[in-house]
């Protein structure tokens, strides 16, 4: 049977590079790490670690129980976490990942009811991607993750029909213990200049592509890898290919940007919601949506804590999309 300190210290390894990080992070002596990772390499009947210069690599083999042991010991934390809660021995707390746009919106309007509530007495916010969002989630970092995808709803856009997702950064990962719970389908807009060529006018029987061609000469500013693809994929439905000029997947600085004339982008509500730039206007793409979920890890139940911030989740978006 594995031990869950060899683990530990192997986990260590692999996120600090060297014997040297690993023995400082976990306030071991080097000699000690040395004979964790003996003793583990003598258990597994593998060789984990190698030379390299003057320094340390994980093996194929110790990258590939690094980062299964990485899960392995998040699930442990938690299960001691959401065990102490159940005895009474800690305050119940919750950790939430999610996208930026999401964190100044639902993330802000669910933890604050939680805390007027006191359903809750600590909770945690973290921003991330959805790809790390979902990592953090796996090894126990945080007990929900926030995360999006785009939806096309009328166009057929690199031969992805009616309905079908066009994220081509990575489909949301599959998983029996993964649960998805849709929180909201928002609609996406293209943000330009208030004070640059009037707005297109759109309609509910438009594509986005007429709208968007007329844009085809400009510089475009795109956001994270997931969001510049998605841009990519609409522009090159209305014929051509974007000039991308600048990459942020700050939406704050993105439509200062687009104030200050430096281009066009593309963004979702949420981030118009959490803050909106005077100097944008912003024309609402037909077919193209942006659907948040909330995922949580693990058979059920879930732990109450997880339980009233889904909850709290579930109410602010419905709040959000009652009034977009």
């Amino acid at each position: 049977m594995l031990d869950a300190t060899r683990l530990r210290v192997l986990v260590a390894i692999a996120r600090h590079g060297s014997v040297t990080g690993a023995a400082q992070a976990l306030n071991y002596a080097q000699p000690s790490i040395s004979h964790h990772m003996a003793r583990l390499e003598s258990e597994t009947g593998a060789k984990l670690m190698e030379r390299a210069g003057r320094g340390i690599r994980l093996t194929d083999a110790g990258r590939l129980l690094a980062e299964r042991a990485e899960e392995i010991l998040g699930r442990l934390d938690a299960a001691e976490a959401e065990l102490a809660a159940h005895l009474g021995l800690r305050q119940e707390k919750v950790r939430l990942a999610a996208f930026g746009s999401a964190l100044g919106t639902l993330a802000a309007a669910a933890s604050s009811a939680l805390r007027a509530e006191r359903s809750v007495t600590d909770v945690s916010l973290v921003q991330a991607e959805p790809a790390e969002a979902v990592r953090m989630l796996r090894v126990g970092e945080v007990d929900v993750a926030l995360v999006f995808r785009y939806l096309h709803e009328a166009d057929r856009i690199a031969d992805a029909g009616p309905g079908a997702l066009i994220d081509r950064a990575g489909d949301l990962p599959d998983g029996e213990d993964l649960h998805y719970l849709p929180l909201l389908e928002e609609p996406v807009y293209l943000i330009t200049p208030a004070a640059g060529l009037p707005a297109p006018r759109a309609s509910t029987q438009s594509a986005p592509g007429s709208i968007l061609a007329r844009y085809a000469g400009h510089r475009w500013i795109a956001g994270c890898e997931r969001c510049q693809d998605v841009l990519i994929l609409l522009c090159r439905s209305a014929g051509f290919s974007p000039n991308i000029a600048v990459t942020t997947d700050d939406y704050i600085a993105a439509q200062a940007l687009v104030a200050a004339g430096l281009g066009a982008a593309i963004l979702p509500e949420l981030a118009l919601r959490a803050l909106r730039h005077p100097g944008v206007t912003a024309t609402r793409l037909p077919g193209i949506r942006r659907q948040v979920l909330a995922i949580t890890y693990g058979g059920p139940p879930e732990p109450q804590a997880a339980t009233a911030l889904i909850a709290a989740l579930t109410s602010a978006a419905a709040a959000f999309q009652g009034t977009s």
